[in-house]
């Protein structure tokens, strides 16, 4: 099965967001971490997320809501990595405490 173009352009991102972040290490100042574990999107934002998944799953999506969507995911990716990180660098200070 061939991936699309989409999922390719994902893919690279993703990389390339773990390169620069480096979501391994864990030299983060425990106030930057607690700040960072402290993003989310808010409820507005869950919601439509979850609609954009309904109809994704429905194969429903306009153009534009798959864009939005795709947009959701990376945005979700780079939370993910940057909290991965604040976890790691809290674990330390609290070992090292």
């Amino acid at each position: 099965m061939q991936r699309s173009h989409t999922e390719k352009t994902s893919t690279y991102e993703a990389a390339l967001l773990a390169r620069v972040l480096h979501p391994e290490q864990d030299d983060l100042p425990p106030t930057a971490a607690r700040a960072l574990l402290r993003l989310s999107f808010d409820q507005q934002d869950r919601d439509r997320m979850h609609e954009l998944a309904v109809k994704n799953q429905a194969d429903e999506l306009s153009d534009d809501e798959r864009r939005e969507l795709e947009s959701y995911l990376r945005v979700g990716r780079l939370v993910d990595l940057l909290r991965a990180r604040a976890k790691l660098s809290l674990a330390k200070h609290k070992h090292n405490a």
